[in-house]
């Protein structure tokens, strides 16, 4: 029998079994929908109360003309604000491993566009609003305008010239913080999955996710990084909060096992919260920020630059071609970011910014499709092991009814 279940889990994919999949992931929703409304009529009393009276005011607020209009209308832009970096940092991180890479698809080259635009028109005041950013629908007023539009530069803008971290970094900081917070919530369902497998009759072993993405041909870097996760899984028994905050800190692709390790051992909500909330949306996000903020500003470019012409200096032959090379990307460089001179009106110019941003929607839809498969299989898969593990306990319990008699 249970090989039999192992190969009806295994077959219950997307590819294979569709429509199955499908009903049993629709299943799976509404169960999990039924149980929360359950619990917060049971429980949440008071939440319950709270949210009806804020929607029902809302609802006023938005139906009732008057002065307010224009201060619900900024609420409202700085709600979809904070939303949408907090959405995308929750899709980075939920999921063993399975995550939606939100970091490089938009706050990386948010932060970097920010920097090279700061860069050729020499000062940083650009945004219209702190929430002109990219967000779903639209892209920053900034990017499209003319450094003429700001103003004079208050830094120099000459080529070779830098904008003051400092300057910079205020200006995308709130987007980071945001986006790191996301990831911080984003750790917080293996915890409770695991913290409710602890208490008596819970049945979760945290190695099944990693069982279940081993059957799948999923590459030798997914295989190594599966190997490493369990060998973390077999030496973590000691977690704190120190602990917890350094492996939050720094880009580990092994921190969504800490969740499920930390509600293994009882590890207390809020230090397990606490400890990843200033690891990934104050250390980590700040350490991603000005690492983009540094290579854009062409400060760590031109140290690397400088190290390379000293390493291949002593290459005998090799010096004079590395310079020639080096001046090509320099005068590249500096065509890029000087400042595009006007075209006339009768001229038409062939648009290339509208085929690169076909190719980068069509690669963004596409790793969005696949977390919806991964996300729409394991909810589907996870259902159906619940019910087997129905099946063989009304089994086990008809057959000891039976030997008793």
């Amino acid at each position: 029998i249970q090989a039999k279940h192992r190969q009806e889990l295994e077959n219950l994919t997307l590819t294979i079994q569709p429509s199955k999949t499908l009903k049993f992931f629709i299943l799976a929703v509404a169960q999990n929908l039924k149980r929360a409304v359950l619990y917060l009529l049971a429980h949440g009393g008071w939440l319950m109360v709270l949210c009806t009276a804020g929607v029902l005011g809302g609802i006023l607020l938005f139906t009732i003309d008057g002065p307010h209009e224009k201060h619900v209308e900024e609420l409202l832009q700085y709600l979809k604000f904070g939303l949408w970096w907090v959405a995308l940092g929750v899709a980075s991180s939920i999921g063993l491993g399975s995550g939606l890479h939100t970091f490089v698809l938009y706050l990386g080259p948010h932060i970097a566009l920010f920097t090279i635009k700061a860069m050729k028109c020499g000062r940083v005041d650009i945004k219209s609003t702190p929430y002109d950013t990219i967000q779903l629908n639209r892209g920053p007023s900034w990017l499209d305008k003319e450094c003429s539009e700001f103003g004079p530069p208050l830094f120099s803008s000459l080529p070779g010239s830098k904008v003051p971290l400092s300057s910079i970094l205020p200006q995308v900081q709130m987007e980071a913080i945001l986006w790191g917070f996301g990831t911080a919530i984003g750790e917080l369902p293996p915890y409770f999955i695991s913290r409710a497998a602890r208490m008596p009759g819970g049945k979760f072993d945290p190695s099944d996710e990693l069982d279940a993405s081993s059957t799948e041909d999923n590459g030798v870097v997914a295989t190594r990084l599966n190997q490493m996760k369990r060998w973390f899984l077999s030496r973590t028994q000691y977690l704190n909060f120190f602990t917890i905050l350094v492996l939050a800190s720094v880009p580990n692709p092994l921190f969504d096992l800490a969740g499920i390790m930390c509600g293994q051992f009882g590890i207390p909500f809020w230090k397990f919260f606490l400890a990843t909330l200033v690891g990934k949306a104050i250390i980590k996000a700040h350490i991603q920020t000005i690492f983009v903020i540094l290579v854009c500003n062409n400060q760590l470019l031109d140290w690397i630059e400088n190290e390379l012409i000293w390493v291949f200096s002593f290459v005998p032959g090799f010096s004079a071609v590395l310079t020639n090379f080096i001046s090509k990307l320099h005068a590249m460089r500096a065509n890029y970011m000087a400042t595009p001179s006007h075209t006339p009106s009768n001229i038409k110019v062939k648009n290339w910014d509208l085929s690169f941003t076909s190719i980068w929607n069509t690669i963004v839809w596409l790793m969005i499709m696949n977390f919806f498969v991964k996300i729409v299989t394991s909810t589907a898969q996870g259902y159906l092991k619940e019910q087997q593990e129905k099946e063989l306990a009304s089994r086990q319990s008809n057959e000891s009814d039976h030997l008793s008699r």
